[in-house]
């Protein structure tokens, strides 16, 4: 038996009158459904024996089938579908791939205001990521990878997401309880051997976990390093990840079905960005993944996965693609006078060979592009800027939601903020600082480093304390900052609070308790703690940079016949003086504007931040990257 190699074009002649109804764009999604209805005609998947002779055979059910976009399963089986007649109706078949326009649907008997509906164009989407939220998590890149593809999922799309099994011998190692061994490890040539790597597997809300198990990701630690700083061998574990993340697609049979090779991989930051040009260097010259197309993400183009020149030869490429990945840094980058500057660039080399580049906010789309934003690959991306877009992150609004975390004492909505007092009240008992509800109560949750300017908030601290306000920080990070912290509660016992560390609970307690946020990050590509402050009726105040310009709208009194317009402060440039004048004007409106605040909190909590939002913006990403061929082919 032979399986078909192209779509059987359905005719009217091949039905009954009975199934004579207009068919619109059966797409690939039938495939992973198990029953989808479009208009009167029912789709049913099956598995179907079939001769190229006879197009069609018996279902594995025993009802008769009509082979409609078959593609190979094995040696003998395609993809299938049941077509179940209506109940009545006599109207005729169109080609699958054409679209009825309102005139063809009056003429085949619609009832007149009936809206068209339009099979959705679906995708086997694979995310390869370093980290993904529960299994494991530094920051905003774990919860993006742990939540778009989930929202992306429930838009009907095949997801797969491939990242590292961490295990690191502590408690946290349950997280992949649920992931069972798929008994299919493959072997990677890479660093001048080969590489044996196996894959588990989780499916969870819609979407196939996949996670690439090598004795390299078994250790103490967090992803990329320890308490003595970055793993020296983080090159070679996260080229076993990308080799391994090209094969899952093509060899993993999940739910009985491998993704195949007509797959958008979604690449995030350097540590997936050898994917695109292994597609252009390894598979795509054997005619492998030529129909597949992938999709660059930067969360922080600060780190590139910049190894010595050396190391070109550990990757696995061929030797004529060194140009990819090399870069040179300029002289006064160099450390000494013999020092050539010759390196490879992992995130350049994505940059040069996918298809379309996404970065986490339309600001910062923009900014990376620029000498300050671009860290030397500005110029790269302006060349590529046609296809650059930048989307803002989304939040998960059913673990950040005021009235029903299970993390804050007191619950409260839009629509009833009484609540948020409660919580205030409750975290200065906890945290032993006077119970003042009128007080302004600032908070601040971060890394205690230069990008997320605490510099500039040491610099401020002690004009900001002569003010009548509470402060509260949640961090880690510079030991001195984390000191420092330590310092200023004992100075300031009435007025300061620091929680040196991450804590899950304190940080919603923080964020729904808390009137003001202050974030003066240097640049933020989205930032998410805003978000989370808005929904939460806390006001932001942030430096205008990144993501964190294009989420939070400068408050504006006098805008919409006095009721006003805003969702917060943005204050720039970055500097002690600027960051201290917009919290006086905060905390001014705050003290003396008690209903312009209270529309200011109600704005910011109505703002729609979600993953679905978000996953509508990615689709149409994924929809350009089809339009043309292969960016390099």
């Amino acid at each position: 038996m032979e399986s078909l190699q192209s779509p059987l074009v359905l005719s009217s002649k091949l039905l009954p009158n009975s199934l004579k109804k207009p068919v619109l764009e059966v797409g690939f999604a039938c495939f992973f459904k198990q029953r989808r209805v479009i208009q009167s005609v029912s789709i049913k998947r099956s598995v179907v024996c079939c001769s190229r002779k006879g197009g069609g055979g018996g279902s594995q059910d025993g009802s008769s089938a009509m082979l409609v976009n078959t593609e190979k399963k094995d040696a003998s089986d395609s993809v299938g579908f049941h077509l179940v007649p209506p109940p009545s109706g006599d109207n005729g078949v169109i080609d699958s791939h054409e679209k009825l326009s309102t005139q063809k649907e009056a003429e085949t008997g619609n009832s007149e205001g009936e809206e068209e509906r339009k099979t959705k164009v679906t995708y086997n989407i694979v995310f390869v990521t370093s980290e993904s939220a529960p299994y494991s998590k530094t920051g905003g890149l774990g919860d993006v990878c742990g939540s778009l593809p989930i929202a992306l999922a429930a838009h009907g799309h095949r997801v797969m997401v491939v990242s590292p099994r961490y295990q690191n011998g502590t408690c946290s190692d349950e997280i992949f309880s649920g992931a069972s061994d798929l008994e299919h490890p493959i072997k990677v040539h890479c660093f001048g051997g080969v590489q044996e790597v196996s894959f588990f597997h989780e499916y969870r809300a819609g979407v196939d976990w996949v996670f690439v198990d090598h004795p390299s990701y078994h250790r103490p630690g967090n992803p990329y390093g320890d308490g003595y700083g970055a793993f020296g061998d983080n090159q070679f574990r996260f080229t076993l990840l990308c080799h391994a993340a090209c094969e899952a697609p093509l060899v993993l049979p999940l739910g009985g079905f491998t993704y195949g090779e007509k797959c958008l991989f979604l690449v995030n930051d350097w540590h997936a960005s050898l994917v695109p040009v292994l597609m252009a260097a390894k598979y795509r010259p054997h005619g492998v993944y030529k129909d597949a197309r992938t999709v660059l993400v930067i969360h922080n183009l600060a780190h590139q996965g910049v190894e010595p020149a050396v190391t070109y030869d550990n990757l696995g490429l061929p030797p004529e693609w060194y140009g990819a990945v090399e870069w040179v840094f300029p002289t006064w980058a160099r450390t000494h006078a013999l020092d050539t500057g010759q390196a490879v660039n992992l995130l350049k080399g994505a940059i040069v060979t996918v298809d379309r580049i996404l970065t986490v906010s339309k600001g910062y789309a923009w900014e990376v592009t620029t000498p300050e934003g671009g860290y030397g690959l500005h110029e790269l991306l302006t060349s590529r800027k046609a296809v650059i877009n930048g989307i803002t992150n989304g939040i998960d609004v059913s673990e950040w939601d005021p009235s029903s975390d299970e993390h804050i004492p007191f619950h409260y909505s839009a629509e009833d903020l009484s609540g948020k007092v409660q919580c205030k009240i409750a975290l200065q008992k906890e945290l032993g600082l006077p119970i003042r509800p009128d007080c302004p109560l600032i908070g601040f949750i971060g890394r205690l480093d230069y990008q997320k300017g605490i510099d500039v908030i040491r610099l401020a601290t002690p004009e900001l304390m002569g003010e009548d306000v509470q402060l509260v920080m949640l961090g880690s990070g510079n030991p001195e900052d984390e000191e420092w912290m330590r310092v200023m509660e004992s100075t300031y016992r009435d007025k300061f609070r620091g929680w040196v560390g991450f804590n899950v609970p304190i940080s919603h307690k923080i964020t729904a308790s808390c009137d003001i946020l202050l974030m003066p990050s240097r640049f933020e590509p989205c930032g998410l703690n805003q978000l989370y402050a808005m929904r939460y009726g806390a006001v932001p105040v942030v430096h205008g940079t990144g993501g964190l310009r294009d989420t939070v709208e400068n408050f504006n009194p006098y805008a919409g016949g006095g009721s006003g317009e805003g969702t917060g402060w943005t204050f720039s440039p970055l500097s002690k003086d600027t960051m201290l004048a917009a919290l006086r004007v905060a905390i001014r409106t705050y003290r003396e504007h008690k209903p312009s605040w209270e529309r200011l909190m109600k704005r910011g909590m109505e703002k729609d931040y979600t993953w679905d939002k978000a996953a509508l913006e990615y689709e149409q990403v994924f929809k350009w990257a089809f339009i043309d061929p292969p960016y390099v082919s």
